[in-house]
């Protein structure tokens, strides 16, 4: 099955500059903003530019330069961000949402970084 894109998804409409954003890094293929209802008091949103609309859509079509660079923007946000867990850095939580199950609620890729305090488990286990 072929993954379909919708052109009207707040995402794309963010990138078309439909809808404002608060942007604390854009390059040339990747836009990373605030979260509008942050979970952690670091809660940022990472997407690529291009039509992806989920993480194994994007990391079977997007070209090496678009995931080198969604890559590295990640990297360079969470540093800038003071949530690397590098230099004895206490870390972050990286999380996508990939269909139904997943319960994806924007089908664009996006990338959650979240961090500055405990995030306790990652799933509670029933």
């Amino acid at each position: 099955m072929a993954y379909v894109y919708d052109t009207n998804n707040i995402f794309a409409r963010i990138l078309r500059g439909e809808i404002p954003n608060n942007t604390v890094l854009e390059t040339e293929h990747t836009l990373v903003f605030r979260d509008i209802a942050p979970k952690a008091p670091v809660h940022v949103l990472a997407i690529p530019k291009g039509p992806y609309v989920t993480y194994d859509h994007f990391c079977a079509e997007a070209s090496d330069a678009e995931i080198v660079d969604f890559t590295r923007a990640c990297a360079k946000v969470c540093d800038m961000l003071g949530i690397a867990a590098k230099d004895g850095g206490k870390g972050f939580r990286a999380i996508t949402n990939s269909g139904e199950n997943g319960v994806q609620e924007v089908p664009h890729f996006h990338l959650h970084i979240l961090g500055g305090r405990s995030l306790g488990r990652m799933l509670d286990l029933d």
